[in-house]
């Protein structure tokens, strides 16, 4: 199972049968990630111009991201030269979607769609001695963080908006200056340190100020993984709706601004009650097994 890549045998069984909605860490034995990954590896496929610069993020707290065209280079590449200097002024580096640019990732990256059913993505950060790059924030679904080398400090408060998922409740679009004063005047809930060989399971929702509080540099592996909702099986059921003609009619620009519409919309809501109950759900369900180990959802 390549889940063990990420997480020992407690790790995977915790996480495929309970799915946390708490931090938990784990000890996790070597792998070939730790091979991958090390800052070494990672510097000479950016040194070898293998990175598309628009797959790369150059952060330095409290300022925002670097402008990609900073560090872009010829044929979309990013140049290395630039984010040398970017990584030794102090800036995090972060090289993103591997499984888009990495053969072997993408593999893993398939492999663990197999096992959930969720599609996934995975970031490298590689953050100097004693800086941060990324500062408060909650994400959009389940991260496995695997520490390669150095340690992250990561301070953790519970959620502030209950289940964000794909652009609903990013932190960015529901941001409060009063979030992080009260996040600041409480201090964190939990104060993690992730070390070489360890794992965390973040589950979305939980705010997090990671950063390098130690001398030595640090690189870690965040394997971001898209959980399935009630509201993705509803809306492939709508969608499988435009096979009926009844849906496919036209509405007349004057039907949608004049009198008419609210009539309109309780006749289609009705047709699409009808239709769905019609449906073989367990025909569907299969239909939905296959979506889920291959639609791959980069937009969302």
């Amino acid at each position: 199972m390549t889940l063990k890549l990420l997480l020992p045998e407690e790790g995977v069984t915790h996480l495929l049968d309970h799915w946390p909605d708490e931090p938990h860490v784990y000890q996790r034995t070597r792998t070939c990630l730790d091979e991958m990954f090390t800052a070494e590896q990672v510097w000479s496929w950016i040194d070898l111009n293998c990175i598309p610069a628009d797959e790369v993020a150059a952060i330095k707290a409290p300022n925002p991201a670097v402008n990609p065209r900073v560090f872009a280079g010829t044929h979309g590449r990013a140049d290395a030269e630039r984010l040398h200097k970017l990584y030794d002024e102090g800036h995090t580096v972060r090289v993103g979607n591997l499984q888009r640019v990495m053969p072997a990732m993408a593999r893993i990256s398939q492999e663990i769609q197999n096992e959930t059913g969720y599609s996934n993505y995975v970031h490298v950060f590689m953050t100097p001695g004693c800086r941060q790059g990324l500062r408060h924030h909650w994400d959009q679904q389940m991260a496995v963080i695997v520490q390669v080398s150095g340690r992250k400090r990561w301070e953790l408060w519970p959620p502030v908006v209950e289940a964000p998922m794909r652009s609903h409740l990013e932190s960015w679009r529901v941001w409060r200056d009063d979030y992080l004063e009260g996040w600041l005047d409480s201090g964190p809930e939990r104060i993690i340190d992730l070390g070489p060989g360890e794992a965390m399971l973040l589950p979305r929702g939980w705010v997090h100020n990671p950063y390098n509080a130690d001398d030595d540099p640090s690189v870690h592996l965040t394997f971001a993984i898209r959980e399935r909702t009630p509201l993705w099986i509803s809306e492939k059921l709508a969608g499988e709706a435009i096979e009926e003609l009844a849906f496919r009619q036209i509405l007349l620009p004057n039907n949608i601004h004049g009198e008419a519409l609210p009539d309109i919309v309780a006749e289609t809501r009705d047709a699409l009650v009808a239709y769905l109950q019609g449906l073989d759900t367990s025909k569907v369900a299969e239909r939905l097994r296959q979506l889920a180990r291959t639609e791959l959802e980069y937009t969302s």
